[in-house]
């Protein structure tokens, strides 16, 4: 009996154990319902994609950093426009979305997805960088820079010039393929010259102690969450939000002089499958019902 018991025992923390190893595990936002729930920590989870693959009646492909909206806006959107109850939605880094639009599928694990969207959100350079693809092309919210470091701030990290220590474990966001890449280098050049971003974009990264992500939204969160880095440049709303769901992350401001300032831009595409619900979207989005939304989640107004 005792050796039962001590098994059992045994067993319930090998659980707890495990379960600890995921608890901070994406999905954040709340899964649809119907159907069959089968969602695995560290296995099966697929976080960027949500909504109706089948026969949708809009696809969206959104920059990856505004995973946190979707629930929200498609939920108020459908609820605006009660014809259009199918949606299929990407947060996928606005690079690979780009690179999807281009080719005409993404394949992720054996999944092959040759949707066509309606729209596609990203920065205005990867916008421009797309410009002849779009009909119409709108400027709807903004965002800045925050660091995102473990709870308390125990590496003392005060702004961009300390993630260069030798003493710091950094996740980057990798500039070929995340907009933010980019900006953040230029911060970095803001706040301690080309010799501060050579330091972190390239001696740290041989060293191994910047660590270049393929997804920032999710990796560079879950990085210091499960204590594998201590520091990452992130959008603000990113840091914004993990605290708004209680996860142990604290936030480094950026000063105004050392930070940069993003504008996100929507674009429909000239060859959208669901041109009136794209414009519905769109009038949506930029109206007071998405324009709250995004307020609601950190970012800032558009441009004027």
């Amino acid at each position: 009996m005792k050796y039962i018991t001590t098994t059992l025992i045994a067993l319930l923390l090998a659980g707890a154990l495990h379960a600890q190893d995921h608890r901070f595990d994406p999905p954040w936002n709340t899964p649809p319902t119907g159907g069959v729930a089968f969602t695995v920590p560290g296995i099966d989870n697929i976080p960027d994609l949500y909504g109706d693959m089948a026969d949708p009646q809009l696809v969206i492909f959104f920059a990856g950093n505004q995973f946190m909206v979707i629930d929200s806006l498609i939920t108020d959107f459908k609820k605006a426009y009660p014809q259009y109850q199918r949606i299929f939605a990407e947060t996928l880094p606005p690079g690979i979305l780009a690179q999807q639009i281009i080719s005409g599928s993404l394949v992720m694990g054996n999944l092959r997805i040759a949707v066509k969207p309606d729209i596609y959100t990203a920065g205005k350079s990867r916008i421009d960088q797309l410009r002849d693809s779009f009909s119409v092309v709108k400027n709807y919210a903004g965002n800045t820079l925050a660091i995102m470091v473990q709870p308390g701030n125990p590496k003392k990290i005060r702004g961009l010039a300390d993630l260069g220590r030798k003493d710091v474990q950094v996740s980057m966001p990798n500039p070929a393929w995340e907009g933010i890449g980019k900006r953040i280098e230029e911060a970095y050049v803001k706040a301690g010259g080309p010799a501060l971003q050579q330091a972190i974009m390239v001696n740290k990264v041989a060293k191994g102690s910047t660590y270049l992500t393929k997804i920032h939204h999710r990796e560079t969160p879950m990085r210091i969450l499960y204590k594998q880095a201590d520091a990452g440049p992130v959008w603000f709303t990113e840091v914004y939000y993990q605290q708004m769901i209680h996860h142990p992350v604290s936030m480094i401001t950026i000063p105004e002089k050392e930070n940069i300032h993003a504008s996100y831009w929507a674009g429909v595409l000239k060859s959208a499958p669901h041109p009136q619900a794209a414009a519905d979207f769109m009038a949506f989005l930029l109206g007071p019902g998405g324009q709250g939304i995004y307020k609601h989640f950190g970012f800032t107004p558009p441009e004027l």
